[in-house]
């Protein structure tokens, strides 16, 4: 995928869509890129969070670990951010993240997340907003189940 692709994908992200096109030339530029196979496991529940994660191509699932046992609460797909909360809380991540496809995904280390933030307040706007998606989404899951 060519820099001036993976800026395209990042602009179809909410949280970057406001962000001047230099700016997410620098962020694509100085993001790693990771390839994952089926399967693979892109970060476990209660580890330290050191980057967000935007998959590129493929799918991955959000695995919560529980009492009776692992309960899988999101489908993440092309264009999806995560790992964000850990990273922004500083707390240890909240679940694992496992490719359920080959998947691509571009890595993005914290320092360089938070400096998006304080240069774009928009950018934190949106982060709250897909958090709250988040939130809603799970409540939604829970209430359905239990009733």
């Amino acid at each position: 995928m060519s820099l001036n692709e993976e800026v395209e994908l990042l602009r179809n992200i909410p949280m970057f869509a406001n962000i001047e096109p230099s700016k997410l030339k620098l962020l694509a530029f100085t993001s790693e890129r990771m390839a994952f196979k089926d399967g693979d496991v892109l970060f476990r529940q209660g580890e330290q969070g050191d980057s967000a994660y935007v998959i590129i191509v493929g799918e991955a699932d959000v695995i919560v670990d529980t009492p009776k046992g692992p309960l899988t609460v999101a489908k993440l797909k092309r264009n999806d951010i995560v790992g964000e909360i850990a990273i922004l809380c500083d707390v240890p991540r909240t679940a694992t993240v496992k490719a359920a496809t080959k998947l691509e995904a571009m890595v993005i280390a914290k320092d360089l997340f938070f400096r998006l933030i304080m240069e774009f307040p928009q950018m934190a706007v949106e982060i709250m907003r897909e958090l709250a998606r988040r939130l809603d989404a799970t409540n939604r899951k829970l209430t359905a189940k239990n009733a």
